[in-house]
């Protein structure tokens, strides 16, 4: 199936959208929640399924929406139909800081493999599938577990990305050690394995976890700098520095809270033996 031509541009730095400009008769598809704004003219529908229009039977397109669930995305999808006679606009916003990347699936090979959630936008055509990791240290250890996404058709998708994003190409055999959460998407021709680490103290104290992830071309990989998993430990450990008392009110906390322990299991062993 041809898919629907987009004209679009991306608007902002750290917290970006899609404007996305549809001719008469043109479809986008996006996930439920990812709207910013639309013009009046725009339909706006949810299917079942990922919108694609290659499924024409309920259970096909149920069979697509469940395969969607499986992969971090919705069972159902949100399509805008330009239902005007002149262009209209559209445009979609990520749920959290870092960058949107359009992928053009006809330049990478009609395929292209994205970590779970990581589809935010595309043309109407594009289909959202399942990834299954045959390997199971890569499925166990690869930080996107056994299922990913998989893009495929020949439009254009768009990804959104946590942090700043880089595009790198690797050449055949050349190989890149990637932290497992940095991981964006790849390209199918692109072999993808775990690496442990190499040494336990390295392993332990580190900071980067036992396994890396080990990426060997031909093929394309996009990686993000502030995997949400890296930013949510981040945020939290300093609200709990920040909720920590310090200096002499700290030491007197401590005190006090000793104090009250110490107590209680005095009082406790008293009341025991009477």
């Amino acid at each position: 199936m041809d898919m629907d031509p987009i004209d679009y541009s991306i608007h902002g730095d750290d917290l970006q959208y899609v404007e996305l400009r549809l001719a008469p008769g043109r479809c986008a598809v996006s996930e439920p929640g990812a709207m910013m704004y639309v013009d009046d003219g725009v339909t706006i529908r949810s299917e079942i399924g990922d919108g694609s229009g290659r499924e024409t039977h309920f259970l096909g397109r149920l069979w697509r929406g469940i395969r969607r669930s499986f992969s971090g995305e919705s069972l159902f999808t949100s399509v805008y139909a330009n239902d005007a006679a002149a262009p209209r606009r559209v445009a979609f916003a990520a749920a959290s800081p870092g960058q949107i990347v359009p992928v053009d699936l006809a330049a990478v090979g009609g395929e292209l493999i994205v970590q779970r959630g990581g589809f935010l936008a595309g043309a109407r055509g594009v289909e959202i599938g399942v990834a299954l990791q045959k390997r199971i240290r890569v499925g166990l250890f690869g930080g996107e577990g056994f299922i990913m996404q998989r893009l495929t058709g020949n439009g254009t998708a768009f990804i959104h990305a946590s942090g700043a994003l880089t595009e790198m190409r690797l050449a055949p055999g050349e190989s890149l050690r990637v932290d497992t959460g940095c991981l964006v998407a790849l390209q199918n021709t692109v072999h993808y394995d775990i690496r442990y680490v190499g040494r336990l103290k390295s392993a332990l104290f580190g900071g980067e976890g036992l396994f890396f992830a080990q990426l060997s071309g031909p093929g394309t990989i996009w990686l993000q700098s502030m995997p949400l998993k890296r930013l949510s430990q981040t945020m939290l450990g300093s609200a709990m520095a920040a909720s920590r008392p310090r200096g002499a009110l700290g030491i007197l906390w401590v005190i006090a809270v000793a104090a009250f322990v110490i107590a209680n299991i005095l009082l406790g062993g008293s009341g025991g033996g009477e």
